[in-house]
């Protein structure tokens, strides 16, 4: 694997291979030494344009157990502040012998411009681009879907059958896109339930189904729900009346939680605003995954750092993009 730019041309077995290592690194994580030498003499560059706390120190602490060196970068108070450009930012990180980066940026298609660009040599994760995609954060998803799913038998299964309903801001949810196509690749159903507002206009292109109903949607009986958080500092006009008006309307609560069968699980790929898109009730009950989805995280993120840097390196494999 060379990069991981995106879930929308990532194919069915490369998922799967993801997931698969994962599943064996997420083994190492409950031995009493949780190091791994791995990546030992590799350097791995954190670079965050955003502000962040879960993913950055997801990466970190993946890159970290796998003895790689870590070089964290913040957009705020560095040069980039001072008006440097993407490139000259890359060209410093090719001088300082980086093999992997980690970027994050609001700019949809800054991950591929990087990765592209001839300007490093490094392989490229996209940590979240803009509305575009978060792939890793799919991935997790993913992984945490098939686990609770099947448990210690994981491994090598997709999740064809599977009905998993999507609730909130698609509009600007890169975790909703990333969601959506890696979800369908591996089998999945995926219902996307929303404000008509909150619609993205190329939605007819996706391999999904659209409602407005939340209650509809969860009388099917899906296996998950993941609830998405209401993204206010994306939003620049009145996508729905009021929070209270959102939150009865599409917002998942104790009544609509208790509706799901035994074996559905609710997830939240954080932070969360209680009380608005998810009550409390539903986030700590025992059908939520949203604190596994963060151990998950990590699992997954050391797959993707062994698989782009300890894997054989050729000129002719294909990219993962």
């Amino acid at each position: 694997m060379r990069h991981l730019l995106d879930t929308r041309t990532l194919d069915r077995d490369t998922a799967l291979q993801i997931l698969d290592v994962a599943e064996d690194m997420s083994d190492t994580q409950s031995r009493q030494v949780k190091k791994l030498p791995t990546l030992l003499g590799k350097t791995v560059v954190n670079l965050f344009f955003e502000d962040s706390t879960r993913t950055r120190i997801s990466f970190e602490a993946a890159a970290k157990r796998l003895s790689a060196d870590v070089i964290n970068f913040a957009a705020k108070g560095s040069s980039v502040s001072k008006g440097e450009s993407l490139k000259d930012t890359a060209q410093t990180l090719q001088a300082m012998g980086a093999d992997a980066v980690v970027v994050r940026h609001s700019a949809s298609g800054a991950p591929r411009t990087l990765a592209t660009s001839g300007w490093i040599s490094a392989g490229v994760v996209n940590a979240g681009d803009g509305t575009h995609e978060h792939p890793t954060q799919a991935l997790l998803d993913a992984f945490t879907i098939r686990k609770r799913r099947y448990g210690a038998d994981s491994r090598g299964r997709d999740l064809s059958g599977l009905r998993v309903v999507i609730v909130g801001d698609v509009l600007h949810s890169r975790v909703a896109r990333s969601g959506v196509w890696l979800l369908t690749t591996l089998g999945a159903e995926v219902t996307l339930v929303t404000p008509p507002t909150l619609v993205p206009q190329n939605v007819s292109a996706w391999p999904v189904r659209v409602l407005y109903d939340l209650d509809a949607a969860l009388s099917e009986a899906p296996d998950a729900v993941m609830m998405l958080r209401i993204q206010v500092e994306r939003m620049h006009a009145a996508y729905f009346p009021t929070e209270r008006e959102y939150s009865r309307l599409w917002g998942l609560d104790a009544l609509r939680a208790a509706t799901l069968p035994a074996s559905s699980i609710v997830m939240h790929p954080g932070p969360m605003n209680r009380g608005l898109e998810i009550s409390s009730e539903a986030a700590d009950s025992a059908r939520s995954t949203v604190l596994e989805q963060v151990t998950n995280g990590v699992s997954v993120r050391m797959a993707v750092l062994y698989l782009l840097l300890a894997g054989e390196r050729n000129d002719d494999r294909e990219e993962v993009r």
